[in-house]
């Protein structure tokens, strides 16, 4: 990230941030313990965090201050002398992920000036993800077989060429059983929406959309990253509850039917989007441990910038005494 009006820190600082977020759990990879892995890599980023030049605020993160002892909604992160930012985060995308040593789970952090990133609930969200093609195209409110063939159009394709992302989840068996019937394929994941968006907006993924409800806090993570792509998410917010109703209006949302654009869920002039590795995926190789150090691969995007880097990065246990490196 260069340097900017609105965040002191630089880009490796940040990178860092997630790096020893995907590092920290990445120790629990296999060990069928969700809980320990997230916890580790909470607890990491938030070390990581005090240590840079910034005044954060946490808008997306593990929840309310009742709920989670640390990076909890509203909380004060940064060293306190730099600029003042608004931070979304998912310290481990796909905790089930890790725990059962399955490939695309994640450090996340989206970062913006204040008010760039849309304060969302922790509810689910109707997403409609699509690469910059298809952008302005598609409509939330539209049967799935029209956003399916707007689609193809879009990418110069037959509906039966496209690959479509959906969570398996009882709630969606009328959404696979419509895109089963106009005829595109299906990729059914466990978890890690996020990940499977950010593939939309990359060519050579061999993913062309995502459909279905998931976590609204990964939508705005995810618009953060499509914004800086050039793609597009479509998200309704679906509350479970009155309770998850009631934490919505505090936050400033009346509307239910409300379709938000990416625009509007990740606003911000200055957005950065982070993202490390855990375990091996189709953007991002997971973090691999050898005799006296760890390797990883993150990516930063930067809409200011408009850039995106791939960062491979090697971390030595003892700086005086480097391991053998391999390409």
């Amino acid at each position: 990230m260069e340097q900017s009006a609105t965040a002191q820190a630089t880009g490796l600082e940040l990178v860092q941030i997630t790096e020893v977020a995907a590092i920290a759990a990445a120790h629990w990879m296999g060990h069928g313990d969700n809980h320990r892995a997230d916890q580790a890599a909470v607890e990491a980023m938030r070390k990581k965090m005090d240590e840079i030049a910034i005044r954060g605020t946490i808008v997306i993160g593990e929840g309310e201050r009742d709920e989670a002892p640390m990076l909890y909604i509203g909380e004060k992160v940064g060293r306190g002398d730099g600029a003042e930012v608004h931070i979304a985060v998912d310290p481990l995308e796909g905790t089930n992920l890790v725990a059962q040593g399955r490939a695309n789970s994640t450090a996340v952090m989206a970062v913006s000036e204040p008010g760039g990133l849309l304060h969302a609930p922790d509810t689910y969200m109707e997403k409609l993800i699509v690469g910059p093609p298809a952008k302005g195209k598609v409509d939330l409110d539209r049967p799935v077989a029209q956003n399916l063939r707007i689609i193809a159009d879009s990418l110069n394709r037959d509906v039966d060429d496209l690959t479509i992302v959906v969570l398996q989840r009882p709630r969606h068996e009328k959404l696979i059983g419509e895109i089963r019937q106009a005829g595109a394929r299906i990729k059914l994941i466990d978890d890690g929406d996020l990940t499977a968006a950010i593939s939309v907006a990359v060519a050579g993924t061999g993913v062309h959309a995502v459909m279905g409800t998931g976590g609204a806090p990964e939508g705005v993570l995810a618009a953060a990253a499509l914004r800086c792509l050039g793609a597009e998410i479509l998200g309704r917010l679906k509350f479970r509850n009155d309770d998850e109703r009631e934490r919505g209006r505090r936050m400033g949302i009346t509307d239910e039917k409300r379709v938000y654009r990416t625009e509007e869920l990740a606003s911000g002039k200055d957005l950065r989007f982070i993202a490390t590795g855990v375990t091996d995926g189709e953007l991002l190789q997971g973090v691999r441990f050898f005799a006296r150090g760890v390797r990883t691969h993150s990516v930063l995007m930067s809409l200011a910038s408009g850039k995106m880097r791939f960062i491979d990065t090697f971390h030595y246990e003892d700086p005086e005494n480097p391991p053998l490196i391999r390409l």
